[in-house]
């Protein structure tokens, strides 16, 4: 039986795209393989936000070709965004690659692979398909579940119409397209009836879903129509969203942190900058007081919020009291997490081509101050939990040490504990006994 295995480098959708493209290779018959060696077949699923992950997926693949010397019939595949964007002129780094599949087009990836596997190595033509495709958004909707998995991703819209001047999602994922209620409906009720607890639905502008193609009911936008008929489902514990944009949260989301019961009370809420210049050139669409004004509101709907944000430090322009106001906006905000990045160049974004770039160093040293001010925050927040008992969501081992478990919080927050393996999949009370910083330590809480 042949064997694939899928590399999968970037974000939540990604993981979930390759999830597709796993389940349906499985279903031809291909068995998951446990490394690159072991596999007949080799996927990787790239991503293009940044320079770094590109070069990570192009050496990674110059590597795997090596392997073609022992298993000359090995077929090798770049899937994902760095296909969709870069398409044949991968070749020219890469020229032992049989198949390049963009963004729209995973669904035909088990087909494609099924025709090379019948081919001799050096009579195949490399497949490239990086075409749109009417209808895209729809084909993601299958699951490889492991045993007593309890947490799940649904994609609910793919494409993006914002077009920030830093971005290149725009150009790799296409314009906004989202499934209909009823279908991301009977996808859940599927999960929960195979084990999930928790589901997170996932989109560019996840908040944004349906504008485009539904109408609002009862001043509810489609986000919210959404959330709500997920919300009266059965069997699912929690709910979750990622990645939102400020703009996409108008009062009905905002009011559904405190009327939804599974709506996790948890925000990933893009910052980027705190610098209305910057946001500006950024083509953010908001400004420093309306992102302000909109913490205030989610933490007046929901006090218990809590929010997690990006940060791009050393955009074009950026001068040092535009840094400085973003630093600020960190403090006075008190995020509990923060995914901090450099300022990177991406082809055909209008920021690339841009005046006033800044150096590496200057970035770099904007990085670690900032990287500073959240840990110091992050180990001010987590230090304030203990000896409080929450709530978690059992999701297996530890990811540093198996012969622990670790869960989940409902604002996001990873607890690690001494349980057994029968707790796995529990939702859980324990008491909060250490912190360091971004992790909890917990013991479970026995009520007589």
């Amino acid at each position: 039986m042949p064997s694939v295995f899928i590399k999968t480098y970037g974000c939540q959708m990604n993981e979930r795209d390759s999830e597709q493209v796993a389940r349906q290779l499985v279903e031809r018959g291909y068995e998951l393989a446990k490394s690159e060696q072991d596999a007949d077949v080799i996927l990787l699923n790239t991503c293009s936000v940044r320079d770094q992950a590109e070069q990570k997926a192009i050496s990674k693949m110059q590597n795997l070709q090596a392997l073609r010397k022992n298993k000359p019939e090995l077929v090798l595949g770049i899937m994902g965004c760095m296909a969709q964007s870069r398409g044949e002129s991968l070749l020219n780094k890469l020229p032992d690659v049989d198949l390049i599949v963009g963004t729209q087009q995973f669904h035909r990836v088990a087909d494609y692979v099924d025709g090379l596997s019948t081919q001799v190595q050096k009579d195949r033509e490399t497949i490239v398909d990086t075409k749109e495709e009417e209808g895209s958004q729809n084909t993601i909707r299958d699951h490889v579940l492991k045993p007593k998995q309890v947490t799940a991703f649904v994609s609910i819209m793919q494409g993006c119409n914002m077009h920030c001047t830093f971005c290149i999602v725009p150009y790799t994922r296409g314009t906004e397209r989202s499934r209909p209620v009823s279908e991301i409906v009977a996808e859940v009720r599927g999960l929960v009836a195979n084990g999930i607890k928790e589901v997170t639905l996932l989109g560019q502008i996840v908040n944004l879903y349906g504008r485009h193609e539904f109408e609002k009911v009862d001043g509810k936008s489609p986000f919210v129509q959404l959330l709500t008929a997920l919300n009266a489902i059965d069997g699912l514990e929690r709910l979750r969203f990622t990645s939102p944009h400020p703009i996409g949260f108008r009062q009905d989301l905002i009011q559904a942190f405190g009327e939804l019961d599974k709506l996790c009370e948890h925000v990933h809420l893009p910052l980027q900058s705190g610098s209305d210049p910057i946001l500006k050139r950024m083509h953010r669409g908001y400004t420093a007081e309306k992102y302000r004004k909109l913490v205030r509101d989610l933490r007046d709907s929901c006090p218990e919020i809590a929010l997690t944000t990006d940060i791009i430090v050393g955009f074009p322009g950026e001068t040092e009291e535009d840094y400085h106001r973003t630093r600020a906006l960190v403090k006075e905000v008190e995020f509990d997490n923060a995914f901090i990045f450099r300022y990177s160049p991406r082809t055909n974004t209008p920021a690339a081509l841009m005046e006033d770039q800044l150096s590496e160093d200057e970035k770099m040293a904007r990085n670690q101050d900032l990287l500073l001010v959240l840990d110091e925050i992050a180990l001010r927040k987590t230090k304030a939990l203990l000896g409080q008992h929450v709530e978690i969501l059992v999701e297996g081992p530890s990811k540093t040490n198996a012969a622990r478990l670790s869960g989940r919080t409902r604002t996001n927050k990873v607890v690690v504990f001494d349980g057994d393996a029968r707790h796995q999949g529990q939702l859980m009370p324990v008491k909060i006994v250490e912190s360091t910083g971004f992790t909890l330590y917990g013991d479970p809480v026995i009520y007589g």
